[in-house]
């Protein structure tokens, strides 16, 4: 989104100037929606909803601005970039607190932060591989690619915290109590899932 926003706005058939104007109100918005969401997840000590959520919009905003006519639905077309960029905006930013409170120990945290980060810039790569100029005005590919990692992602995040929530109750059920990962010290949680106290930061 912040290397082809320009690109996707200048469909709607504004001039040079208005199209990069009309690119800051979405990206101001996909702030704001970064810290609805970045807050809401600490009120509620949950992550994996509000990353889901992240790529849910991702996609709606792609297949919508895929499926309609962009010069005859112009206000609808213009409100699909701001959920392109609601969901492209939050999720990386909570999924790399939900990795650093699923990881205790330092050493696998500093190892897998300067993997992951790294594996997701590398976005930019794939993006400048997709929107092709051959595939212009609309570039439907680039679009379907896009609307495909949001449900990927969507899907996943929700298949991995279901699982978490199950292996949950399952440690619950085998110590007799129920206890939350916020419950739980962080001495305890050091061995990770091989210690049978660990809890998973949902």
């Amino acid at each position: 989104m912040q290397l082809f926003l320009p690109v996707i706005i200048a469909r709607l058939g504004f001039n040079t100037v208005k199209t990069n104007l009309y690119t800051v109100a979405p990206n101001v918005s996909g702030a704001v929606m970064l810290l609805i969401l970045a807050f809401a997840s600490d009120f509620t000590r949950l992550r994996f909803p509000f990353i889901a959520a992240g790529f849910l919009f991702t996609f709606i905003g792609f297949i919508i601005y895929a499926a309609i006519d962009v010069q005859s639905q112009l206000h609808v077309a213009y409100f699909a970039c701001f959920m392109m960029t609601w969901g492209t905006s939050a999720p990386s930013v909570i999924l790399d607190v939900w990795y650093n409170n699923n990881i205790a120990d330092e050493n696998r945290r500093v190892m897998l932060t300067s993997v992951g980060v790294p594996v997701a810039n590398m976005m930019g790569v794939v993006s400048s591989n997709i929107f092709l100029s051959q595939d212009a005005p609309k570039y439907i590919p680039a679009l379907a690619t896009t609307a495909a990692f949001g449900a990927f992602g969507f899907v996943l995040t929700l298949l991995l915290g279901a699982w978490m929530i199950i292996d949950n109750h399952r440690r619950d059920r085998k110590q007799g109590v129920v206890v939350k990962a916020k419950d739980i010290s962080t001495e305890k949680l050091k061995d990770g899932p091989a210690g049978e106290d660990y809890r998973w930061f949902l």
